[in-house]
């Protein structure tokens, strides 16, 4: 499919999209928007920004407009959720189609009155709407398409069990999207229990940076990885997403940046959900040039416009690797990723390149000047 236009979609559906200038799909939507129209199961691997969210609900819009039916899309957080929710209100616009977001950490009341006013699409997180079902605050039976997003993500982080019950409470007579950015064992459990025949779509590696980002390492000792940091926001324009290990490393590197007269904020797990997302919103408008972020707090990241990721602390398995990287160089722009290694993890560093068969651009920081990092080229 070369342009949007040409899907079998309706009239209103290519005019929504054309106002909001979606005109030409990605690979992963013109590879899983067809047969995913056709009302056939789908399990796409696709890396984090390659347009797999429109992919899903360009066939749920289209279905929900000739049917009464309902449809449910699980994702791993609520920034993510709440994009999606954002996304669809987007494309939906004017279409009488109502949507209920379904999340932890923010008001029950208006998610609650979005479900009894008969929501269409209920976009959820698998915890909060496991409670509503076991407090039988919501009924899922009309549900006929069922989508699972990141779902890779969400076995992660321990939602395998909310899933199951989730999907027991389901039409077993329904349609399944399943996406995910790896396809491990576990994942290939989800799809023998829950996709019937699925059309298989994979964009790219799926276990691989994308091609659009140039890598590069340091080795560098633990003192002097803020003067590097500082060194690069020197010398680099745009927006910088930086990942750490801990909750406490986050706030601790967001407040030496601020004090050093730097635009930074952060996020992570313990940071209230008010706080996420005006931090969120404050990077994306561009009003803090970098964020600071943990891994589970970041997978629900979507900002175009980041220019450079900094693995602040090394990743600890090359799947988190690829989930940072792939916050930069989104779509067809071009992006860098930096990796600051401890002496130490040098073989950690080789195994990762192995494993990912990358190979980074080296440099050592070897002594500081007044002004910045010495760098020598391994």
């Amino acid at each position: 499919m070369n342009q949007f236009s040409d899907f079998n979609i309706s009239p209103a559906l290519k005019s929504r999209l054309a106002s909001v200038n979606f005109v030409t799909p990605t690979p992963v939507q013109a590879g899983a928007i067809p047969p995913a129209l056709e009302g056939k199961d789908v399990l796409a691997t696709a890396q984090t920004g390659t347009g797999k969210t429109l992919s899903f609900l360009i066939p749920i819009i289209e279905r929900l407009q000739k049917s009464q039916k309902k449809a449910l899309i699980l994702l791993p957080t609520r920034e993510l959720a709440m994009q999606v929710e954002q996304g669809f209100r987007k494309i939906a616009g004017g279409l009488n189609l109502q949507v209920a977001l379904v999340v932890g950490g923010m008001n029950e009341g208006p998610q609650l009155q979005a479900l009894r006013r008969g929501a269409r699409l209920i976009v959820a997180t698998p915890g909060r709407l496991e409670d509503y079902l076991k407090r039988k605050l919501v009924k899922l039976d009309q549900v006929e398409i069922l989508v699972l997003d990141e779902v890779d993500r969400m076995l992660d982080m321990g939602f395998q069990p909310s899933i199951r019950r989730i999907a027991a409470a389901i039409p077993v007579e329904r349609q399944t999207l399943c996406y995910s950015a790896t396809l491990d064992a576990q994942i290939k459990q989800v799809v023998r229990e829950y996709l019937k025949d699925p059309v298989r779509i994979e964009i790219g590696s799926v276990l691989k940076p994308s091609e659009n980002v140039e890598l590069q390492s340091f080795e560098v000792e633990q003192e002097k990885k803020l003067e590097l940091l500082e060194h690069l926001l020197h010398q680099e324009k745009g927006s910088f997403l930086v990942f750490v290990r801990t909750k406490h490393g986050a706030d601790r590197i967001a407040r030496k940046l601020c004090r050093y007269g730097w635009g930074a904020t952060q996020i992570h797990g313990d940071r209230s959900q008010s706080q996420r997302n005006a931090a969120l919103r404050s990077f994306a408008e561009g009003k803090h040039r970098v964020l600071v972020a943990t891994d589970v707090a970041a997978r629900g990241i979507d900002v175009s416009h980041v220019a450079h990721v900094v693995n602040y602390d090394m990743p600890k398995v090359a799947e988190d690797f690829v989930h940072r990287v792939g916050r930069t160089g989104r779509a067809s722009s071009r992006g860098r990723a930096s990796t600051f290694a401890l002496p130490a993890e040098r073989r950690d560093l080789r195994r990762l390149e192995k494993t990912l068969s990358i190979q980074m651009k080296r440099f050592r920081v070897n002594s500081a000047t007044p002004n910045a990092p010495r760098l020598a080229e391994n």
